[in-house]
């Protein structure tokens, strides 16, 4: 498997309860050891890039946040009395390409220029939604979404992100949420180009626009991603599991995982549960949109926060409040068409967080040059929680009869776990200092 990345440096509290490193005799440096000095933090060049990230996850993370309005679209019409178990391959394989192809896409962005990544994720991106828009059977929705799309995403999602983490350091969790607000202005308007053009024009038209409007977005970023350090030639093996035996990494990688699995579940069956809970399709198809709306100032806002209090804090918090509105308020919601919109508006917030801040924990236990490969090892395992979480989703609605309890009981208790993981990464990195900023 090619020879393994260096085991990261662990972080050593100080006695100002802040998370620092073990200093070298070079100055000021990271976590792991590097100079901070050499970070833009800023400047024209760099915002331009988080802009470049920005148009690039505009396609990818906007279509991930549509599936909510994809299920329903389909189960009520292509793909009508397919179970929900069955239809529900079709989002999770998508969701799985775009996080597995990671592995592979790590060591290329160490060691090529990303526009050997972006520009063929551009081409497969806008041939996926033309090849979706004269899809009919089950098969042809699999191999053009869930296969293509998938794949073609994630060439965007983690260039887009690894291109960001080059140019920031300190302020790494505020530009990584800005840009990651791309997801939930992509679930905004592509819910809304499918809810308002497909009963005019037809869903196939309604993606072609999509993919045009995409285009544009792609062709910026095509111009404007551009990476700071020097390509690594020795990247090393495209997963780099031996990087699994440092207990900070390990126990971060577990916690994305679990938050990717945990996700998903509301994401996908929001607007479903609407039409089950006695809104039209009109109001069903909004709530996806809903939900996106509150994950725009939700992957911006805490990325000022995670910066000043600790990214490990922050999810640990995310992680929290995402398990209580599942159980109070979602669980709660059936037939109540204000709780349930106050369900989609308060999670798309707290998940959108999750979201943006999750690839920042990953950066807190690895060198900035193998940054890349790490974040692909982790989203690699990360794919596999998103394959299965979404089915899982749907064979339990098919044994409750359509019935909702088991999936929300299911998506809170998935959170549970989640919560677990991330305040077992805050112990490791803090060493167990409860006051101490991580």
């Amino acid at each position: 498997m090619g020879s393994a990345a260096v085991i990261p440096t662990p972080r050593i509290p100080s006695t100002s309860g802040v998370c620092v490193s073990e200093r070298s005799n070079g100055g000021s440096t990271d976590n792991l050891g590097e100079s901070t000095e050499e970070y833009p933090e800023g400047g024209l060049r760099a915002w331009m890039v988080v802009l470049g990230a920005w148009c690039a996850m505009i396609p990818s993370m906007g279509m991930l946040n549509s599936l909510a309005i994809l299920e329903a679209w389909l189960s009520e019409h292509d793909l009508q009395g397919i179970p929900k178990s069955t239809t529900g391959w079709v989002l999770s394989t998508y969701a799985f390409f775009l996080f597995f192809c990671g592995a592979q896409i790590g060591p290329i962005f160490d060691s090529y220029d990303v526009r050997w990544l972006i520009i063929p994720g551009s081409v497969g991106m806008i041939a996926s939604m033309i090849c979706m828009s004269f899809s009919k059977e089950f098969y042809q929705y699999l191999l053009s979404f869930g296969v293509l799309g998938g794949i073609s995403a994630s060439f965007l999602y983690n260039p887009g992100l690894s291109t960001v983490g080059h140019w920031f350091q300190k302020r790494r969790g505020l530009a990584t949420c800005i840009a990651c607000t791309s997801g939930g202005i992509g679930g905004v308007w592509i819910p809304l180009v499918i809810l308002y053009l497909a009963p005019r024009v037809g869903f196939p038209w309604a993606i072609r626009v999509v993919a045009l409007i995409s285009a544009v977005h792609l062709v910026v970023a095509c111009c404007l991603l551009r990476q700071r350090l020097p390509p690594n030639k020795k990247a090393g093996s495209s997963i780099d599991l031996k990087a699994l035996a440092d207990p900070m990494y390990g126990t971060i990688t577990i916690a994305l995982v679990l938050v990717e699995f945990s996700i998903f579940i509301p994401i996908s069956y929001i607007s479903s549960y609407g039409l089950q809970s006695g809104f039209n399709h009109h109001q069903a198809y909004m709530l996806n949109a809903y939900l996106n709306a509150g994950a725009i100032p939700g992957r911006a806002l805490p990325g000022y926060v995670a910066d000043r209090f600790g990214v490990m804090n922050t999810m640990c918090a995310i992680s929290f409040f995402c398990m209580l509105f599942i159980f109070c308020l979602w669980y709660t919601a059936y037939g109540n068409q204000s709780m349930i919109i106050s369900f989609a508006v308060l999670f798309g917030f707290w998940s959108g967080a999750s979201v943006s801040l999750a690839p920042v924990g990953i950066g807190l236990v690895c060198k900035t040059e193998d940054y890349g490969k790490r974040n692909g090892t982790a989203y690699t395992l990360a794919s596999f929680g998103t394959l299965i979480g979404i089915p899982i989703g749907g064979a339990l609605l098919g044994a409750e009869g359509k019935a909702f309890q088991g999936l929300i009981i299911f998506s809170g208790a998935s959170y549970i776990f989640t919560l677990g993981a991330y305040f077992l990464g805050r112990g490791l990195l803090s060493r167990w200092r409860l006051l101490t900023v991580c």
